[in-house]
Order: C-alpha cells, then sequence, then structure tokens
C-alpha cells in the first residue's frame, strides 16, 4: 500500500527481519519436512550461529531419576545426569535456565518445555553471554522442544533414548495412553507418575482442560500383566469419549461400566475416581468407583480425606453413584493415589497403610514447592519407605487450584 493511501490511524509497524526472527525463522521453514534424524544437526547448527557449541539434548528417562542424552551427529553424547544432584537436573525440576561458569566459556542448561510438561533440558556452551544472547536462545529453546515432541510421534528414537531398562508390552501401552505427564496454567496446575515404570499395567491417568474446566480420571483395573493393560486401556478409551459427549460424571461412570462389562464379563472390573474441576471458582465434584479417597492439601498439611460415598468398580453394574462436592481455596492441592500406593507389605509384614502415606505426603510438601517436584519425590521417596517393593502398580496424581484468569496471556503489548 503506498504511503498517501495508508489508512487514517493506521500505526506503521517495522516488518523487517531482524537476526533473531531470521534465525528462528529459518528453524521452522525447515521443520516441517525434517526427518526426525536430522533434528540433532539441525539444533547444533541454529544453536552454533549463536555461537553455542557442545550441544546435548538430555531427555528424561521413564523413571525420572536421570537425563540420558540423546545420540545423533554433532550432539554430545555423555553419560546420563542424575536429575537430582546435577545442573542439568536442577534446570530440570525448576523450569529455569541455569548458567554455570566454566574456564572457556558458560555452560549453560535450558529447560524443553512442550507447552508446561518437561521434556528435557538443552545444554551447550558459550564464550560470551548477554542478555539478548539469553532471550534468543530460551525462545530457540522452546522450538526445539516443540519439534521433538512432533517429530517424536514418525520416529521410535526418541523413545528409544529414554529407556534405562527393559519394558515390558504392559508397560508400553500404558505409556503410550498417557497424557503428558505435566499440565500448568495460571489458574491450576497437575502432574502425575506411574511406578514400577517399566512394568506398570494395570494403572492410569488421564485429564484434559476444556474452557474452564478440568477433568480428571485416576484408574486402576484388576490383575497384572498384559490383561490389566487392555483394560485400563479400555477404561480410559471410555471416560474419554464419554467425557468428549459432554456428559455428566454419573453418566461417565455408567458408560465405562457398561464397556468393561460388555467387553471382560461378570468377573473383571476397574476402580476409578473421575473428577471435575471448576477453575474459575475451585468447585471440585468427584465420583468414587471403589477407590482410596484422595487427600485435601492445605499449607503444606493434610487437612482431610475426601471420604464420600463410593459405588461399585467400573464393570460390576453400581447403582447410579452420588456427586460429591468439595469447594477449594486458591492454593489447595488434592492428591489421588492408587492402592498400590497403601496397601504394599513385605511378606508377613503389615501393609504401608493411609497414616503413613499422610505423614510421607506432609514431608514431602514443606520440602518441594513446585507440584511436579513434589509428585516425583514423593513417588521415589514412597518406594523407599515401602522397601522398595513394587509388587502392585502405584501412581500418584496432584492436582493444585490457584484460581485467577490467564486472559491477560492472550493480549500483545
Amino acid at each position: 500500500m503506498a504511503e498517501g493511501a495508508r489508512k487514517p490511524g493506521k500505526v506503521a509497524v517495522d516488518r523487517s527481519e531482524g537476526f533473531g526472527e531470521r534465525l528462528l525463522g529459518l528453524l521452522l521453514d525447515r521443520a516441517h519436512e525434517l526427518p526426525p534424524q536430522l533434528i540433532a544437526p539441525l539444533i547444533a547448527e541454529e544453536v552454533g550461529k549463536i555461537g553455542g557449541r557442545d550441544v546435548s539434548v538430555l531427555l528424561q528417562d521413564y523413571e525420572q531419576l536421570t537425563l540420558v542424552p540423546l545420540p545423533g551427529r554433532r550432539l554430545v553424547a555423555g553419560e546420563p545426569e542424575p536429575i537430582d544432584d546435577s545442573h542439568a537436573g536442577r534446570a530440570f525440576l525448576g523450569a529455569a535456565v541455569v548458567e554455570v561458569p566454566q574456564a572457556d566459556g558458560v555452560r549453560m542448561y535450558l529447560p524443553l518445555l512442550d507447552g508446561s510438561d518437561q521434556v528435557g533440558v538443552l545444554a551447550l556452551t558459550v564464550d560470551t553471554l548477554d542478555d539478548d544472547d539469553r532471550r534468543l536462545l530460551r525462545r530457540l529453546t522452546r522450538l526445539v522442544a516443540d519439534l521433538l515432541v512432533t517429530k517424536g510421534s514418525y520416529t521410535d528414537q526418541f523413545l528409544q533414548a529414554r529407556r534405562c531398562g527393559e519394558m515390558s508390552v504392559a508397560a508400553e501401552i500404558q505409556w503410550s495412553l498417557l497424557p503428558p505427564l505435566r499440565l500448568s496454567v495460571p489458574q491450576v496446575e497437575v502432574a502425575g507418575i506411574l511406578e514400577p515404570a517399566y512394568k506398570v499395567a494395570g494403572d492410569s491417568f488421564d485429564y484434559a482442560l476444556n474452557d474452564d474446566v478440568l477433568h480428571v480420571a485416576v484408574i486402576d483395573a484388576m490383575g497384572h500383566g498384559l490383561g490389566a493393560a487392555v483394560m485400563a486401556t479400555a477404561a480410559i478409551g471410555a471416560y474419554r469419549h464419554s467425557r468428549r459427549a459432554d456428559v455428566g460424571l454419573s453418566e461417565i461412570y455408567a458408560f465405562m461400566d457398561q464397556v468393561i462389562a460388555e467387553q471382560f464379563g461378570p468377573e473383571h472390573f476397574v476402580t476409578a475416581q473421575m473428577m471435575r474441576l471448576n477453575t474459575a471458582t475451585g468447585h471440585l465434584q468427584w465420583v468414587n468407583a471403589g477407590h482410596p479417597a484422595p487427600l485435601l492439601i492445605r499449607n503444606h498439611d493434610v487437612i482431610r480425606v475426601l471420604e464420600s460415598r463410593t459405588t461399585l468398580p467400573v464393570g460390576f453394574g453400581g447403582e447410579e453413584p452420588r456427586v460429591s462436592e468439595q469447594m477449594l481455596q486458591p492454593g489447595d492441592r488434592v492428591l489421588c493415589f492408587t492402592d498400590g500406593l497403601i496397601e504394599e507389605h513385605e511378606v508377613g509384614g503389615e501393609q504401608f497403610g493411609l497414616e503413613q502415606l499422610v505423614d510421607v505426603v506432609m514431608r514431602v510438601g514443606r520440602a518441594e514447592t513446585g507440584v511436579r517436584a513434589m509428585v516425583r519425590t514423593l513417588s521415589h521417596m514412597l518406594k523407599q519407605e515401602r522397601g522398595g517393593i513394587t509388587s502392585d502398580d502405584a501412581t500418584v496424581f496432584l492436582i493444585e487450584w490457584r484460581g485467577g484468569t490467564a486472559d491477560h496471556l492472550a493480549i500483545v503489548p
């Protein structure tokens, strides 16, 4: 449009391409047709344009104990780094950049975030560093994370890199069924973990954030091995199908019950907890189908076990369930778990029990402020407290309600 023809009141915008836009734009332009095996050299090339070298991509292993290097051309693939005791682990758990001065420059560890879920860490070394470099590297890292997740749908290489043990077929099914292990928006955050990571079978969880409503389900299919994994898959599929039909919690239970009963017969069942949280008001509703009652945590203390009338497990043809309700306060956390956490015991010994679980939850809650870090530490500490025994699946799923709004994120300053 000619200058004289510009509409009155229109502000001229500088559309020229700067260095940062050109760098990130080239990555985006190539990404759509890039085969997965060329992601590594492309990342190294892009980092090199900013003066970075010795690039490593570290991915979280399934047990959430280490960050393992992704092999690839032009990437440095060293030893796995422990999440609990390393610079890379600190960047991963804190979702924040860690800078370590070295004799030949600065070693940077940048969290790879897919949305709010931590994928891993990008590590690199630069000679010098200023705020422009930091900003550009943060944005580049976010694009790299999205690229790893997107291209990971087309290859096994990234999943293979994350494995530090032999995985059962049942666990393979369960991991492919899960949503991202973490979701964080201003109003609410959730995080979950399964154990034993390489042998899990019947436990699973699912969630979705639809407008102002967070939907959550935690399930435990009876039995072990492949049969339990198949039943859990059917239960989660039925849950998603009915949830997307926009029906109430009672109707969701009824549909899941029908699917499990018809497919697996009257002697098979799935315990389940289905929840809805209004993220604008803090109004929590849930249906308990034979599942352990969740814990309500406030200011690091377990203030209440959310006991409620339960209905029969899914598949047993229970009556229409009563929907329980609780108003949350900003900062409240709700911890859901499967019975593998409290029923575990050594042969001839006592069960771990709810009382010990509550004690560990409060200890970990005071030590770990973040939701994802708390879930991870809680799962690992509970395994230690139970003597390292995992004869049954054990799932932890944590919800933190914060309130407020996210509307400001849709406004470009």
